[in-house]
């Protein structure tokens, strides 16, 4: 007896045995950004003042630019997985959900290297 729906016995089709990767990439990530937003949110309730020079003071550690950096590209990473199971979901069509896509992993390419460009900027002193 075959576990296949009737459909799928007579279209032939069945599992693509793919997204099983995307799937745990998205879980990892989500445990990334649970540690990673809590230490970022704990660390700056630390912090005696809020001002720019303050968290620009905070952010010059050796070890802290690299953490916000991981932040900012383990956050894009798991957003762009998110908005591309969406996509892949609602949008039928096949030239519409390649472009939408193409649009979304180019949009978060974008985002990922702005917030990346930011800490390094203000990291290393360059930001006034």
């Amino acid at each position: 007896m075959s576990e296949r729906s009737a459909l799928g016995r007579v279209r032939g089709i069945g599992s693509a045995k793919e997204g099983v990767g995307d799937w745990w990439t998205q879980r990892l990530t989500s445990v990334a950004l649970v540690v990673l937003g809590s230490w970022f949110v704990v660390s700056l309730l630390g912090l005696p003042d809020h001002d720019f020079a303050t968290v620009a003071a905070w952010m010059r550690s050796w070890w802290r630019a690299p953490a916000l950096i991981l932040f900012v590209l383990t956050g894009a990473w798991h957003s762009q997985l998110g908005v591309r199971v969406i996509i892949e979901d609602y949008v039928h069509e096949i030239g519409a959900k390649t472009l939408a896509i193409g649009v979304a992993s180019f949009a978060h390419i974008v985002i990922a290297a702005i917030g990346v460009v930011a800490v390094l900027r203000v990291a290393l002193g360059g930001a006034a």
